[in-house]
């Protein structure tokens, strides 16, 4: 599309062909001459030369042609852009936000709901602190975890034996707080024969409004050892996307609720 050709053009690239489109330097019949003259020989002119002669077609040339590729750049920058998120070594030159400091950022900027998406987690009594202490500083905040209840190769335990121990172990030995979250699973993973699938999806989405789709788990190593990727981004649309889909698999009992004790 022409949009993303004329958004790919480097920042200063696309400044010098706006102002030379501005100022009739640039006019119909365009050539590859003229744009190698503005942007430089070393650039591929090919398809910009294209995406100009299909402005001209829209009716778009001379400074109107300006005006619409700097509209066009102008709602680029008003769109939602992702930050990267890194675990593992630094990389000089490279920023990006630390997953441990994005998760806990989350976790204390709640207002009204949390939903939680992890394949596992390790020492949830400090994991979920920080978590824990916002639900008992605001009551009315809503927190729908998901997580997976891992059934160990040979063992033979019935699917409620095997909920009634993760869920006793999870509110006694791991979760912190007062209040308690709505913790889901997925039954499929609890299979006598073979599971049948696991829970494995990484998310965070805070207020349906901040999204945080990772590779990292809740656990010591995902956020400060492993080299895990994730991106973070505010966005409304995508938010209610990924929760509506969170609660369709819960209201057809395809993820289940885990006792409280």
């Amino acid at each position: 599309m022409i949009k993303e050709i004329f958004i790919s053009l480097p920042i200063h690239l696309r400044e010098r062909l706006i102002k030379a489109l501005d100022a009739n330097v640039i006019t119909p019949p365009y050539s590859n001459s003229q744009l190698k003259a503005i942007i430089g020989t070393q650039q591929e002119t090919e398809n910009l030369l294209n995406a100009l002669l299909e402005l001209e077609k829209l009716g778009f040339q001379g400074s109107s042609a300006a005006l619409w590729i700097r509209t066009l750049e102008q709602a680029r920058a008003s769109m939602p852009q992702p930050e990267l998120v890194w675990s593992g070594p630094e990389v000089p030159g490279v920023y990006a936000r630390n997953t441990r400091q994005v998760y806990e950022a989350l976790f204390q900027s709640a207002n009204q709901s949390i939903w939680i998406s992890s394949y596992t987690y390790y020492d949830g009594k400090k994991t979920f602190d920080i978590l824990a202490r916002s639900m008992d500083d605001n009551p009315n905040m809503k927190v729908t975890m998901l997580l997976n209840i891992k059934r160990n190769q040979g063992n033979c335990d019935s699917e409620t034996e095997l909920i009634r121990r993760y869920a006793t172990h999870f509110w006694k030995r791991n979760w912190p707080g007062k209040n308690q979250p709505q913790v889901y699973y997925d039954p499929r993973s609890l299979n006598l024969d073979k599971p049948e699938g696991v829970l494995h999806a990484k998310a965070v989405v805070v207020d349906l409004e901040s999204v945080f789709i990772t590779s990292a788990n809740l656990t010591e190593a995902a956020y400060d050892r492993n080299i895990e990727l994730g991106m973070v981004i505010k966005d409304k649309s995508l938010a209610a996307s990924i929760v509506s889909h969170f609660q369709t698999l819960i209201d057809r009992k395809l993820l289940r609720i885990l006792p409280k004790y």
